[in-house]
């Protein structure tokens, strides 16, 4: 198999919900906010920490999914200091209700408002602002303060379902099928991952399956070309074929990931969800395993429609995994919480900008601290 994992993170305490100074002390907060070390996982599993290698391996030793290293490499400080910086108008909204002198009902109701402007939804909402009662109730917690520092904790246990890294090598190759709507960032996002996998010295090969669009095979040429890479291109063919071709030439080239770029729709266009599915019924005669992810590109400004998109795909396709696009600008980001609260399936990256070192793993606490600063 294929090993793409760096070394593994050393362990450290997660961090504790703190008072300031003029504050009285207060209780630690009960349950899962104090996350224990996960038990060795199954076979095939790993888990990537803050800064380490984009893609997880099938042979890694697992960690705790709530390590966090007590100081993230330089490139991983600058690429959360982007993420905070697009987050930004989110992160002062959030952070506004709790500038007052004392927690009562009029913070909890701001609270809400905030977070439904975030486009968390209303389900994620609920749960939030109702747990977080409960859990400052039983903590003892009476400071703004303190009560943001729970709402972080919070809302990374949320998010926490949702850290899940790219496993390369169980099969070779790792066939990746990639979808999503026109505009989301699709092809971009593919020549991203396929920079990634590149470097960490996989061998890749792309596939133009998005033949309804020149254009689309045309850019995704120039990403096989930047990142030498080869290409199964076809103008005109039927996508399913071309997919087809691409898992059988990957297969007898020895490749280790064929990357599958499928044409961008809209999930209430049937007759264009209908073609995905035959995409992937092909697939399937190629190599039976096949496809082993399945991944959505979602745009994090589209808000609630970005939760439909989610559950639309995943109905037709069954997705493994998701990639959410531009979250450096307009966006809101509390889109996750929505995800994580109506429908978890793991967000394999995120981006923040166009260039190449903008796309990261996702990582739950990060995520609400950047959400909340």
């Amino acid at each position: 198999m294929f090993s793409f994992f760096k070394k593994k993170s050393p362990s450290i305490p997660p961090a504790a919900v703190t008072q300031p100074p003029d504050a009285p002390a207060q209780p630690a907060a009960p349950g899962p906010l104090t996350p224990s070390v996960a038990a060795p996982a199954p076979s095939g599993a790993s888990l990537v920490p803050p800064g380490g290698s984009l893609i997880g391996s099938a042979l890694a030793a697992p960690i705790a999914v709530a390590d966090i290293p007590a100081a993230a490499p330089p490139e991983r400080q600058k690429w959360l200091a982007k993420l905070k910086a697009g987050l930004g108008k989110t992160a002062a909204s959030l952070s506004g209700v709790f500038g007052g002198a004392k927690v009562d009902e009029a913070l909890y109701e701001e609270l809400e408002s905030a977070l439904l402007m975030a486009d968390a939804g209303v389900s994620a909402t609920q749960f939030l602002t109702d747990t977080l009662r409960k859990r400052a109730k039983a903590a003892g917690v009476t400071h703004p303060v303190a009560l943001k520092n729970l709402l972080i904790a919070l809302l990374a246990e949320l998010l926490q379902p949702l850290q899940k890294p790219l496993v390369i090598g169980q099969h070779t190759p790792t066939v990746i099928m990639v979808t999503g709507v026109n505009g989301a960032g699709k092809t971009t996002s593919i020549g991203k991952l396929t920079r990634h996998l590149a470097e960490d010295g996989a061998s890749v090969l792309l596939a133009a399956a998005d033949t309804f669009r020149a254009a689309a095979r045309e850019q995704l040429s120039v990403w096989a070309d930047r990142n030498t890479v080869e290409i199964i291109s076809q103008a005109g063919a039927d996508p399913a074929a071309v997919s087809f071709d691409a898992v059988a030439a990957g297969k007898a080239r020895g490749k280790d990931v064929v990357l599958i770029d499928t044409a961008g729709r809209l999930p209430t266009q049937v007759h264009l969800m209908e073609e995905l599915k035959k995409i992937k019924r092909v697939i399937q005669k190629a190599d039976p395993t096949a496809p082993h992810e399945v991944l959505l590109v979602i745009d994090g400004n589209t808000g609630q429609n970005a939760v439909s998109q989610v559950k639309s795909f995943d109905d037709a396709l069954g997705l493994t995994g998701l990639i959410v696009t531009k979250l450096d600008g307009t966006a809101k980001g509390g889109v996750l919480a929505a995800i994580a609260r109506e429908r978890p399936v793991p967000v394999y990256f995120i981006g923040v900008g166009e260039q190449l070192n903008e796309l990261e793993t996702f990582n739950a606490r990060e995520f609400a601290q950047a959400l909340l600063a």
